[in-house]
């Protein structure tokens, strides 16, 4: 697949394990300029092969005289391309370039006051005064030959330097946080400024470069997309049939297992609304009866999931033709996947060469019956998630695509707890409904559609859970013993971490008394105020 973008605008960022590395990458592609990260132990010769317009250096966890601490080639140095290093990334540059690092008395963690000395490229247009955010034990104790100290703090002497003549910038601080205050005209002075780059990374540029290169690249080809109704899929089914048409066809596999509403709202969005060939599998009986008497959630997960994908190589026979069918051959060559840029990062597949470290595994092909075959059609694979809802809403896909709560893929199996009936799939919809329902309605901005989530205060997820208990109520002067409903709601950046949503006491009272009063089978309703950790923010 072509890159999204001009190869000749490009940013690299070397990650050495840093807490933010995706994060710099993120803010480099919110000043519209493409970026891509590699793992720090790439050669000088094969960063060069990538043919970058500028260099940055992460921080990340280490210090740089521990024996295992990462090492940067120092060649890198010598490429004549301009580098801006953060943390480590100043640290690692220091003791390469023949300055040294110490270990200070004091940490300095989070907002400390920083003052500027002298003239500075990196700073120009900053105030003498500012706050920024530190994270660190270690800072340079001596810049090397050549380089000027352009600002410190009350712990650290050399919170930043550069050298102009050798195009090389470090600050000790994260001007990629937002708690920087001035770090965004940091990153601007450095791409625009000192780098001489343009703000080219512009979604209507993206989708026609998307679409050329998906047109090359199938030919006349028929293609194939398995639909969840998750925004990554939805997004590719989008991209991919503005390139191809009707050799797109998508199929989207109702196992009975999504919210209510979701199945027509899915069909009539991709079917209806965009004229992308869709077929519908109804197969919601078929996974009631394989998921009959299973309570543990890791089988569930293990019967949807391959269930699912004999469900799709079914009909992926179908569509090569009825002669195709007969004698169960798929002439269908190429498979569209959602895969996303946090995913190829995490599995180490980085596809520019190398080696890369395994954060988690993680399988984009799919396990395939024997004797079927696809290639991949990855439009998506250079993407943050917020640019893939950008990518939605240029797009045309409506909010309720673009801006869906992340959503397992096992859906509501394992919001219910214990054995799934047709009984409790029904209480939960209905419950789950109300939840989001009244959620949305009290307040249409708590779940933020943006898809770049910087603070840790907005509402991630909000659904309800089916506990595989029964509870005693009073409910017309008689005696009930029926279903809880658990009220989940959580706030999060990024789902790695979550707080339990302060929601308003009487939008709680609201949605319980609603529940309660009109989904059968429900006499209590309970709010979990659990962080994770411990928790996690599913049940199951």
């Amino acid at each position: 697949m072509k890159q999204p973008n001009d190869p000749a605008q490009k940013v690299i960022v070397m990650d050495f394990g840093a807490q933010y590395g995706q994060l710099i990458a993120r803010r480099i592609r919110d000043l519209k300029v493409y970026s891509e990260i590699v793992p720090c132990d790439i050669s000088a010769a094969e960063l060069s092969a990538l043919s970058p317009s500028a260099i940055i250096l992460s921080g990340g966890p280490a210090s740089v005289y521990a024996q295992d601490a990462p090492r940067i080639d120092a060649d890198i140095f010598n490429l004549g391309i301009p580098v801006l290093g953060f943390c480590y990334g100043q640290q690692i540059m220091a003791v390469t370039l023949g300055g040294n690092v110490a270990h200070t008395e004091v940490g300095e963690y989070g907002p400390a006051p920083l003052t500027r000395a002298g003239d500075s490229q990196l700073f120009e247009g900053t105030p003498t005064n500012q706050t920024v955010w530190m994270s660190h034990r270690d800072a340079v104790s001596s810049a090397p030959v050549g380089f000027t100290v352009t600002s410190s703090t009350d712990v650290c002497a050399i919170a930043s330097m550069e050298d102009p003549s050798r195009a090389l910038y470090a600050t000790q601080f994260h001007p990629e946080v937002a708690h920087t205050e001035y770090g965004t005209d940091m990153l601007h002075n450095f791409l625009y400024e000192i780098c001489g780059l343009e703000p080219t990374w512009d979604m209507e540029d993206i989708i026609e470069n998307q679409v050329t290169a998906i047109r090359q690249q199938v030919g006349d080809d028929r293609v194939i997309l398995a639909l969840s109704g998750g925004v990554d899929s939805a997004v590719a089914a989008a991209l991919v049939h503005r390139a191809i048409g009707n050799q797109l066809t998508c199929v989207f596999v109702n196992h009975g297992m999504m919210r209510k509403g979701e199945p027509e709202s899915i069909e009539q969005v991709f079917a209806r609304g965009f004229g992308i060939p869709l077929i519908t599998v109804d197969a919601q009986d078929r996974y009631l009866g394989l998921l009959a008497g299973i309570t543990d959630p890791e089988q569930k997960r293990k019967i949807i999931g391959s269930e699912f994908w004999k469900v799709f190589f079914e009909e992926a026979v179908r569509i090569g033709g009825a002669e195709a069918a007969q004698q169960g051959e798929c002439r269908v060559r190429w498979l569209v996947q959602g895969t996303i840029y946090p995913d190829i990062i995490e599995s180490g597949a980085r596809k520019t060469g190398g080696k890369a470290s395994t954060i988690k595994s993680h399988h984009n092909l799919i396990p395939v019956p024997e004797g079927v075959h696809f290639d991949l059609i990855e439009p998506l694979d250079h993407f943050f998630k917020d640019e893939v809802r950008a990518l939605g809403s240029a797009l045309g896909l409506p909010d309720e695509i673009v801006y869906r709560q992340p959503f397992p893929g096992p859906g509501l199996a394992i919001r219910i707890i214990g054995e799934i009936t047709r009984e409790k799939l029904a209480i939960l919809k209905e419950a789950d409904a109300i939840v989001r329902a009244e959620i949305d309605a009290d307040n249409p901005g708590l779940f933020e559609q943006t898809g770049i989530r910087d603070s840790a205060r907005s509402v991630w997820q909000y659904f309800a859970v089916l506990p595989d208990v029964l509870s005693v109520g009073v409910m017309g002067d008689e005696r009930t013993y029926a279903h809880p409903i658990i009220l989940r709601a959580v706030e999060s950046s990024d789902a790695m971490t979550a707080d339990w949503a302060r929601l308003p006491y009487d939008l709680l009272a609201l949605i319980s008394s609603r529940i309660v009063a009109e989904v059968p089978g429900v006499n209590r309703v309970c709010y979990d105020i659990t962080s994770k950790p411990p928790a996690t923010i599913e049940w199951e």
